[in-house]
């Protein structure tokens, strides 16, 4: 008797407490769908798929909302295949290097052209009948022509931006102050604009950029979204190593790893102090960067060199200034020029303007950022 009752008094408590259990488990579930459906999806400059600051995620999801079609382009691939009449492509210039041959292929294919802060390189191959004539300095800045996409959004903060101009008088249309233009050429209406600051998550809310982003990217009813976030041209084929492993090695290496970590467990003790021991090769420092300066050199890469200037420029800047790393740069530009005394418009081309076109103006930038230091410094 004494047994039976002791096994239903634990199926009581068992029934009583199987929802309370059963609760809790679909709350976790709820709770761990929820935080990863809305926790934010970081990547890199003017990723479609990510939400940080410098991502594109709430532009392409206005785009789709508004019921055009975006295609998101990884590879040159993508976009070939994706690539009809009357589509638009959008290739938004990012951290990756574009060589000669995805250019080419870029430039054969149909439809109407929308480039973003492009690099020199792909200026010159996707919109040829213009050229950079100088920067626009930040601040709002009103459309000052008739191109509808333009006088519909009104006023824009574009941040510094690349100031264009055509090409042997080639008939163009520019708007604010030449950092919008746009020609047409063999029936493809090209665009380029010079600023890709007023499309990403972060820039959106500012006076009328969210209104020319959309007039400018949803102008088609099919888009490609063209941002490439792994470097582009060097395999046509697409494939990965391990594409090309046969699949009976990969079982035979989950077993040889299954063993090793059966082995280790069995012969498994703790173990002893770490030993320091003395480095191979030492590599001095002015050699790494007199390699890597080679080699910017050898690409004619004037471009990414500026960047990593005015990135280092910016790192030991940013802690004497009192600034975080994600201060906006009309920030950082009050900042030093109350610390340096020189003009507003002159830092913010020096740290956050245009690539330099010559050796000889990427030399003077390293000067020009070398000498705000200095002053920030001695401040």
């Amino acid at each position: 008797m004494t047994d039976t009752a002791v096994g239903a008094t634990l199926k009581q408590r068992w029934s009583a407490s199987r929802w309370l259990v059963l609760s809790l488990v679909v709350v976790i579930a709820v709770a761990t769908l929820i935080t990863y459906l809305t926790a934010p999806r970081f990547g890199g400059p003017m990723d479609p798929g990510s939400t940080s600051p410098d991502g594109t995620h709430a532009l392409v999801t206005l785009l789709r909302e508004h019921g055009v079609d975006v295609v998101e382009a990884q590879d040159v691939a993508a976009a070939e295949s994706a690539a009809r009449p009357g589509t638009l492509i959008v290739v938004l210039q990012t951290l990756q290097h574009l060589d000669d041959d995805v250019l080419r292929r870029l430039s054969s294919l149909p439809g109407d052209r929308l480039l973003v802060a492009p690099s020199t390189r792909t200026r010159e191959a996707l919109a040829p009948h213009i050229t950079v004539a100088g920067s626009v300095p930040f601040g709002g800045a009103e459309p000052g022509c008739d191109l509808r996409e333009a006088t519909r959004a009104g006023a824009v903060a574009l941040g510094v931006s690349d100031e264009y101009e055509a090409v042997e008088d080639f008939p163009i249309t520019r708007c604010y102050d030449g950092a919008l233009v746009r020609y047409t050429d063999d029936g493809r209406n090209v665009t380029v604009v010079g600023s890709g600051d007023f499309m990403v998550n972060g820039g959106l809310l500012t006076e009328g950029n969210a209104a020319l982003a959309m007039n400018l990217a949803g102008a088609a009813p099919r888009v490609i979204w063209y941002a490439p976030q792994k470097r582009q041209g060097e395999s046509d084929a697409g494939a990965e190593i391990a594409d090309l492993i046969p699949p009976a090695v990969r079982w035979i290496v989950i077993q040889l790893f299954l063993t090793i970590a059966l082995v280790a467990l069995w012969r498994g003790r703790r173990l002893g102090p770490l030993v320091a021991e003395r480095m191979p090769v030492v590599v001095r420092a002015s050699e790494t960067v007199e390699g890597r300066g080679r080699l910017y050199r050898s690409r004619r890469a004037r471009d990414r060199a500026a960047t990593a200037l005015r990135t280092a420029t910016l790192q030991r800047l940013l802690p004497r200034l009192g600034l975080s790393i994600n201060a906006e740069p009309p920030a950082v530009v009050q900042a030093v020029a109350a610390r340096s005394g020189q003009h507003p418009e002159t830092l913010a081309h020096t740290l956050f303007g245009p690539p330099p076109q010559t050796d000889d103006d990427l030399v003077h930038l390293a000067r020009e950022l070398d000498n705000i230091e200095r002053q920030v410094a001695q401040s």
